[in-house]
């Protein structure tokens, strides 16, 4: 099984079940799970994961794929 991160662009589509960190949780962890809306990073990767808008509009970089 291929480990997918959310650090590569590629590995991220819209309607997948993701778990992101938002900025205010940043410096606890605390991931927040949803399901992908708009993928908001431009570039091809991001060291600290590509940043999404989930469903139910939480922004945050995506640091777990489940989906």
């Amino acid at each position: 099984m291929i480990n997918l991160n959310g650090t590569e662009r590629e590995n991220i589509k819209i309607g997948k079940k993701v778990k992101v960190v938002q900025k205010q949780d940043q410096r606890t962890g605390k991931l927040t799970e949803g399901i992908v809306q708009r993928i908001l990073t431009k570039s091809k990767s991001h060291h600290h994961g590509i940043k999404v808008m989930l469903e139910d509009g939480t922004v945050g970089r995506v640091k777990k794929i489940i989906g």
